[in-house]
């Protein structure tokens, strides 16, 4: 009676053999040595087996099991029917053992194989020939081979496992059929990514005809946005082999309590924001949309002037700084409840105030991500997925057209351009009032483009009351609209809350009723040419 293979136990062998051939040496002779005192012979190809032998371990080389040598540079070494036949061969049937002994071939119990870096190669060149001849061949058939026949083989793919490995042998003396089921696992998502790299790379088209989407998980989450859906954090995707992006995946969680999928989602926001600028700059976020930007001379100025943007909604928010932290920013940050920090770096100083709030967590992710990088997003649908570009439009001063009859001063231009970068990361329907860079009233998300103006210009009366001014800032502030007026209304309330220049895309039907009503109040209006949705 038959049984699943990953219940069959194996048949003994007279010895044990392990064939080790990697690119990554990490742990390896730490690992073969484990191998030996278990009663392993040794067999490894080219520069792994020089490695181990200086080491002082014995070495078997494939060439003497092939009978034939390596050549074409090495591209051909270990494809031959006497390793895929060790490493393919059942121990429980009959027919396999025979061929065995007809052809002279004697079985591999464990192979430790990890690839040619095609992925890190290809994020640091171009050339066609060098990422050529990193694509590993060899490698991936022996992985695949070992993988298919788990039954009775021992796959390692990755030198992270090797301790693993090594504790069930000094534990056990064998490596249990669990064990090396999911060491197989293992190595299939492994070989899985490393095609996708590589297909991605010679497509080389935006979209190719085949999304290749490989990811590897980071952490898996305590749940997802509601406590009933589960949820995990993946690094890679669509993009993965190109440069690596500085941002939520990558970066280093120096303190606090693991991270959630809502604090991910906003802190992924808020980092995205704070890199649209290159002066110190502070974004602060809730639920995915920013409640208080500004840039000052320096980065505490920009703290306080974020937080006082909108103090009620920054409690309990996402906090991202463009520059490193310092001390003074750090103790203002830490004066409020605020859940995630995230920064390119942070001093000594800055460290060791954050650390006395042990449940804030603070990421630090070495760079800040370019805005201008062209990567793809994702979205999933029923059935499938949406697929774009990445929202990297950037506009710059002298691509603003001016359509009204009065011009905008500097500090105007200074404030637009200020307000089309937060905009842009405002969920639509999205309306920013912005004064001395500085956000005065956001209204975001709102089904009417009327509603949202009207949001955000009570916003900024709220934050007028709580403070004690005598008015909101949207008094002689500059406004920015993530798409263009259907109709004069949505402008109107933009002028009643006190705008004295507004920035939009343009483009609508009724471009010529909004440009003269903005006239007739004497405002700026400048057009983009570029919308900006975001949902």
């Amino acid at each position: 009676m038959s049984t699943e293979p990953h219940d069959q136990e194996p048949v003994p062998m007279t010895r044990r053999r392990a064939l080790l051939s990697v690119s990554d040496k990490t742990g390896l002779g730490d690992f073969a040595a484990s191998l030996v005192r278990h009663g392993y012979e040794i067999l490894s190809t080219g520069g792994t087996a020089t490695m181990l032998r200086d080491a002082g371990i014995d070495v078997t080389d494939v060439s003497e099991v092939t009978g034939f040598p390596e050549i074409m540079d090495g591209r051909v070494k270990t494809l031959h029917p006497n390793i895929h036949g060790g490493l393919l061969a059942r121990r429980d049937n009959e027919d396999h053992l025979a061929a065995m002994r007809e052809q002279g071939i004697t079985g591999i119990d464990l192979v430790a194989v990890n690839l040619y870096p095609f992925e890190e190669q290809l994020a640091r060149t171009d050339d066609r020939e060098t990422l050529i001849e990193t694509i590993d061949i060899g490698g991936p058939a022996m992985l695949r081979a070992s993988a298919k026949n788990h039954q009775f083989v021992t796959v390692v793919c990755d030198p992270s496992d090797y301790a693993e490995v090594v504790a069930a042998l000094d534990s056990n003396g064998d490596i249990s059929p669990e064990l090396r089921r999911d060491l197989a696992a293992r190595v299939f998502a492994r070989t899985a990514r490393y095609d996708a790299a590589i297909a991605g790379w010679l497509d080389g088209s935006d979209f190719a005809e085949t999304l290749q989407i490989s990811a590897q998980r980071q952490q898996s989450l305590r749940y997802g946005e509601n406590p009933h859906q589960r949820a995990a954090l993946y690094a890679g995707g669509p993009d993965a082999g190109g440069p690596a992006r500085a941002g939520v995946a990558s970066a280093t969680q120096l303190q606090g309590k693991p991270l959630s999928y809502n604090n991910l989602n906003d802190t992924d926001a808020a980092f995205e924001l704070a890199a649209e600028f290159t002066a110190p700059t502070i974004a602060i976020i809730k639920h995915a949309n920013p409640c208080g930007v500004a840039s000052a001379d320096s980065l505490a100025d920009a703290w306080e002037h974020a937080l006082a943007a909108d103090p009620v909604s920054a409690f309990g928010g996402i906090v991202a700084s463009n520059q490193s932290l310092d001390a003074d920013t750090a103790s203002g940050i830490a004066s409020i409840f605020t859940e995630v920090v995230i920064a390119p770096d942070a001093s000594e100083a800055a460290k060791d105030i954050l650390a006395a709030k042990p449940n804030l967590r603070l990421l630090l992710t070495g760079s800040m991500p370019d805005p201008r990088t062209e990567t793809i997003k994702l979205k999933s649908v029923s059935g499938g997925f949406l697929a774009q570009s990445r929202d990297n439009g950037y506009i710059t001063e002298t691509d603003l057209q001016i359509v009204t009859s009065a011009r905008p001063d500097a500090a105007q231009l200074a404030d637009m351009m200020f307000a089309w970068r937060v905009v842009k990361h405002v969920k639509s329907n999205a309306i920013v009032f912005v004064k001395d860079s500085i956000t005065a009233g956001v209204g975001a998300g709102q089904m009417s483009r009327v509603d949202s103006a009207r949001i955000a210009a009570q916003k900024a009366r709220d934050t007028a009351q709580h403070h004690g001014w005598d008015m909101p800032r949207t008094s002689g502030s500059v406004a920015a609209s993530d798409a263009f007026f259907p109709f004069a209304d949505g402008l109107q309330a933009l002028i009643d809350a006190g705008a004295t220049a507004v920035i939009q895309p343009g483009g609508s039907k009724a471009d010529d009723t909004v440009i003269a009503a903005a006239d007739a109040a004497g405002i700026v209006m400048a057009m983009t040419g570029m919308r900006h949705f975001n949902h």
